[in-house]
């Protein structure tokens, strides 16, 4: 009997063995036939069949394919044809595969997509001309229009944070590319400097909490002759270099920047070190809410397409001053200091129509979304307005942060409702 049992699971291994084989193979072959497709292959997450590691070529204008073309790198992980496809659209690089929330529950196939002008998805050249949310939806539309010739079941798009609002971007560009959007904890912002972060901040948590917070502010502001010594060390050690911003007005940046930081990734107003505490306490709160590193040269260069976009298209957030105009020494006080930087510090013009556009549309036309945020995630105060005009839902976690404002962490009646309405739109039965 125990042999016998031994051969059948000698068999079934055999067959799950020869059936993957084939259907890399097949997979592999299809790929080949792909025009502008090369790929190569990847240890095979637990589930699959296979993976991938794509680049895509993307003409750098699509309105112009004769200026150049990029190499858009994805990841691609082969659950099978039959199954649906998750398009998860990173808003930033995408180095290596990971899986979604929505691939697991779905069962589904997965395209892990970078971003434009990010990670190896860049041209020669970094002439931010065509980074835009209209050159970005055509990267898109192009691998959806690509690998649908492989994949005919339902597709999903979803991102996380900026990535969520690449989906909502592209959506709106190419509203028939997918089923269902799922974007989490993604920003629509109306204006360069977005009003409504300082109505959510000014709200957001108790009283006294808040009170806490500002006083940790102008306790670092006050006794920043202390304060900037230690951070040079801590710079020179860290091998931090500051010559985008300097150490100081980087320091006087992460100050303001701390009540943000706080609530978007959800410290604990318990931990806040009282008024008198220690200077070395309220420093190591400081550092673990925001930091400088943030602020150094090596970031300002690996969030410069980020920036581009913040201060072009997609608007961003500033710090209010009037509370700290007679602690403030390098930063300006005579209007808000905005949060995003441009690379080399170049001169752009934001221009909101867009953005306006897509948050108009969302309410009138945007069906079949299903809308992720945080309850305390400072992010949450430029989501996605409700509408009642569409047939799209809004999940709004309480407690949670923009980490963890996640499906994995709704209430037993939230993911009830989740699954039971991704499954009605999809057609399909979630278990």
């Amino acid at each position: 009997m125990k042999r016998y049992i031994l051969l059948l699971q000698i068999i079934g291994a055999f067959t799950f063995l020869s059936t993957s084989i084939f259907a890399q193979s097949q997979l592999e072959k299809m790929l080949f036939d792909l025009p502008d497709v090369v790929f190569k292959k990847l240890e095979t997450p637990e589930g699959f069949e296979a993976a991938y590691e794509l680049h895509i070529k993307q003409p750098l204008d699509h309105n112009d394919p004769s200026k150049g073309h990029i190499y858009q790198r994805a990841f691609l992980s082969h659950k099978g044809f039959n199954r649906p496809m998750v398009m998860a659209t990173e808003g930033y690089a995408r180095p290596r595969n990971r899986m979604y929330e929505l691939t697991t529950m779905l069962d589904a196939n997965q395209l892990n997509i970078e971003h434009r002008y990010f990670g190896t998805s860049v041209p020669d050249s970094m002439d931010y001309t065509y980074l835009t949310f209209e050159q970005m939806a055509e990267d898109l539309h192009h691998i959806n229009q690509l690998f649908k010739q492989l994949y005919k079941s339902k597709w999903v798009s979803t991102g996380i944070s900026k990535g969520g609002t690449t989906t909502i971007f592209y959506r709106y560009f190419y509203p028939n590319d997918v089923d269902v959007a799922v974007p989490y904890v993604a920003p629509v912002n109306y204006e360069y400097e977005e009003k409504r972060i300082y109505e959510f901040l000014d709200k957001v948590g108790t009283t006294e909490c808040r009170e806490d917070i500002k006083e940790i502010q102008v306790r670092l502001l006050k006794e920043r002759e202390k304060v900037l010594p230690l951070l040079r060390w801590y710079a020179k050690g860290a091998k931090h270099e500051f010559t985008y911003l300097t150490l100081e007005e980087a320091f006087e940046y992460a100050v303001l920047e701390y009540p943000f930081s706080f609530w978007q990734w959800g410290h604990d107003c318990s931990k806040i070190p009282s008024a008198d505490a220690e200077l070395e306490v309220v420093l190591q709160n400081f550092m673990d809410v925001v930091g400088i590193s943030f602020y150094s040269d090596a970031d300002m260069a690996a969030f410069a397409s980020h920036y581009y976009q913040s201060s072009t298209q997609m608007g961003y957030y500033g710090y209010e001053t009037d509370e700290f105009k007679d602690l403030l020494k390098v930063l300006p006080t005579d209007s808000n200091p905005y949060a995003s930087f441009t690379p080399n510090k170049m001169k752009v013009k934001f221009d909101g129509t867009l953005t306006n556009k897509v948050a108009n549309w969302l309410k009138t036309d945007g069906n079949n979304f299903m809308y992720i945020n945080g309850g305390i995630d400072t992010w949450s105060a430029t989501g996605v307005e409700k509408s009642d005009k569409v047939n799209s839902k809004w999940f709004v976690l309480e407690g949670k942060d923009h980490a963890k404002a996640r499906i994995a962490n709704m209430t037993d009646e939230e993911k009830k409702e989740f699954k039971a309405t991704l499954g009605e739109w999809l057609e399909l039965e979630i278990k």
